[in-house]
């Protein structure tokens, strides 16, 4: 909710899907907004706020939120700079990539 209140007060929440709605400029719609995306809306079913969370989880795992993007930063957490992945086999990777002839296998 914060996130999404955070983008309203800079101008950056849109309507819409992909933003092509223009620019959100009533505060209620933002916090309808924000309900709808933390999974805390009252005109759906629990299993749609479920779906509407993880939806907004991973935009923010993937870098595309608006505040996101006008900052510069590929996740939430990453303070200015990529949070290591496991992917790329970094310190907060949860697992340790393949050694030998099974890191070099194509999946």
């Amino acid at each position: 909710m914060g996130r999404v209140m955070h983008e309203f007060k800079h101008g950056e929440l849109k309507r819409g899907p992909h933003g092509r709605g223009g620019k959100v400029r009533n505060r209620r719609q933002a916090i309808a907004i924000a309900l709808k995306e933390g999974g805390a809306s009252k005109y759906e079913s629990s299993s749609e706020n479920k779906r509407n969370f993880q939806k907004s989880k991973r935009k923010e795992a993937r870098g595309e939120t608006g505040q996101q993007e006008r900052e510069g930063r590929s996740h939430v957490g990453a303070r200015g700079r990529r949070e290591s992945s496991r992917a790329m086999g970094g310190k907060s990777a949860t697992r340790r990539p393949a050694q030998g002839a099974h890191g070099t296998r194509l999946q």
